[in-house]
């Protein structure tokens, strides 16, 4: 009985301490600029950033590039860069170091259930938010969704359209903080719901 307390005292110290370093850490992390540039103004190595994305959805999701998702990635510049309502932001720490991504695009998709609802024209949609697992609940993707929602209003969209996944921690409930509405809850394996925003 004494040694089950005295492991338990010694498991609750090491959460301490680890809590401790960790915000530490990451208050000395917030007090370091973040800046944000975008695609269209800005020449970057694509390869670099593709190899970002894809880190940060394996460590996510548990997967790699498949085709059926991942086209905006492979043909960045195609999705983002050259049509004139789109774009792609970039949020680097102070040495340069990509540790955040947004990107925005005329809504494309097709799912029935939103058939004649949205449109390229009235709504932009929202992708690929990830922000470096060092680097989160600083601040760092609540600044590239301000970002992305200035460049949505200056196009002159009404509403912003974006999914997200229950299975992802913190994920919906930072959309919902955000102010975007769960518009359904798929139920579905992938624990998809869409959501909208009006501007």
């Amino acid at each position: 009985m004494l040694m089950e307390i005295q492991n338990l005292k010694r498991e609750e110290s090491r959460k301490i301490i680890e809590n401790l370093i960790d915000n530490s850490l990451k208050k000395n992390i917030s007090s370091k600029p973040i800046e944000i540039q975008d695609l269209k103004s800005n020449e970057y190595n694509i390869k670099n950033i593709q190899d970002f994305l894809f880190t940060q959805i394996k460590q996510e999701y548990g997967y790699g590039y498949i085709e059926e998702y991942h086209q905006d990635i492979k043909y960045l510049k195609e999705f983002y860069k050259y049509p004139k309502r789109n774009n792609f932001f970039i949020a680097l720490n102070e040495k340069n170091e990509m540790i955040g991504t947004i990107g925005i695009r005329e809504y494309d998709k097709t799912y029935e259930m939103f058939k004649g609802l949205y449109s390229k024209e009235s709504t932009a949609s929202i992708w690929r938010l990830f922000v470096h697992k060092n680097y989160r609940r600083i601040g760092v993707g609540t600044q590239l969704v301000k970002i992305a929602e200035e460049f949505i209003d200056e196009k002159n969209y009404n509403e912003i359209y974006l999914h997200t996944h229950k299975n992802v921690e913190g994920a919906l409930d930072f959309w919902k903080k955000s102010d975007y509405c769960v518009n359904i809850d798929t139920e579905d394996k992938l624990k998809t719901v869409h959501m909208i925003k009006k501007i």
